[in-house]
């Protein structure tokens, strides 16, 4: 083979090589371009359970707790000093109002009242005469007039004394049942010498509180259910009063209901669990709590359309431990995500667990 033969030979398998490199490269370039996996984690579906949303009637039910608190009060204490000459109760028993309980010594005002009431009918008896010798004009209008104003005074003084020694008999303020008493006789006792406590506790009041964003939606004469500790047995009251301001350090709203407490089987100072319901919706949206997100435009929920994630505003109303309530932004037949909320993103491809419905 000549030197031509060979360099033609040689020139053609460098550029058969050449060829093939070329092709290699620019090959490979395009498969970096098409070929692979394709997308990433956002592209992964993710799997949901979904709610298929139903009207259906809904009664919100509040659950509180309370304290059983009698419906009158009162520590029995003396108005005057002085020392117990009489004590007229038993312990735990039941009292009438305007009772006679306790007697403070009196001895001394009683005195002074008979001297008050002696000097009373000395000068009625010369108002009576000075009135017959001034019509007669045996003296003067100012003679008579110092004669009748003495008598003004002692009748004054006697109604002063009087008031003075009804606050030496301390006496029931209600019916009621009396306490444990704390003097004796013989002790003496001053306005601030604790002698019993009196309390009406049939009926007693349920002191509770609700959640402000309720206050709209209780009045008077509302019915409670309540149970109180150490009983399984249901009572039922009635809302009586309600406090007319949302504690604003709490955001809740005092509430006190009445129960007749007959048997007195319910006693101030229990603890009690209430449950207060309100208005019924025959025809209410509800969703499951946990599919809603809270955001600070509002509240969020995703709805599942063509088996994708779709943001979706709402507005909620009335809750309960397990549903939420919609006003707004969700209809009946809409499906939404329950759970897998916190993994799904607007647009995500679902994969459905789980079906669920509001029936």
């Amino acid at each position: 083979m000549n030197k031509t033969v060979k360099t033609i030979l040689i020139l053609v398998a460098a550029t058969a090589i050449g060829y093939l490199l070329y092709s290699k490269v620019f090959s490979g370039n395009d498969e970096a371009k098409t070929g692979g996996p394709t997308g990433g984690p956002m592209a992964e579906k993710v799997s949901v359970d979904v709610f298929v949303v139903s009207p259906t009637a809904f009664q919100n039910t509040i659950v509180s707790t309370g304290t059983v608190i009698p419906n009158e009060d009162v520590e029995l204490r003396s108005e005057i000093s002085g020392r117990v000459t009489n004590i007229n109760f038993q312990e735990g028993s039941r009292v009438k109002k305007g009772q006679l309980l306790l007697t403070v010594n009196d001895a001394e005002m009683r005195a002074q009242l008979q001297k008050l009431q002696s000097n009373q009918a000395l000068y009625r008896d010369m108002e009576q005469r000075n009135r017959t010798l001034l019509e007669k004009e045996y003296i003067s209008k100012q003679e008579y007039d110092q004669v009748s104003n003495q008598l003004a005074t002692a009748t004054a003084d006697i109604r002063a004394l009087r008031a003075t020694m009804d606050k030496a008999y301390v006496r029931a303020p209600f019916d009621g049942v009396i306490g444990l008493r704390q003097i004796s006789e013989g002790s003496y006792v001053t306005a601030a010498t604790p002698i019993a406590r009196i309390v009406d506790i049939s009926p007693v009041k349920i002191d509770f509180a609700i959640p402000g964003r309720y206050s709209q939606m209780i009045k008077e004469g509302n019915p409670i259910t309540f149970t109180a500790e150490g009983s399984p047995k249901t009572y039922e009251a009635k809302i009586y009063a309600i406090q007319p301001n949302i504690d604003p350090a709490t955001r809740t709203l005092q509430v006190r209901a009445l129960f007749d407490n007959k048997n007195e089987e319910v006693k101030p100072g229990a603890f009690v669990r209430i449950n207060l319901g309100l208005k019924e919706v025959e025809q209410a949206i509800l969703v499951p709590t946990e599919s809603i997100i809270p955001e600070a435009e509002g509240h969020k929920l995703f709805l599942v359309k063509g088996g994708k994630a779709v943001p979706q505003m709402v507005k909620i109303g009335q809750r309960s431990e397990s549903l939420i309530q919609i006003l707004e932004g969700v209809e009946p037949g809409d499906t939404i995500i329950q759970s897998g909320v916190l993994q799904a993103r607007p647009g995500s491809d679902l994969t459905i667990r789980r079906v669920k419905t509001g029936e």
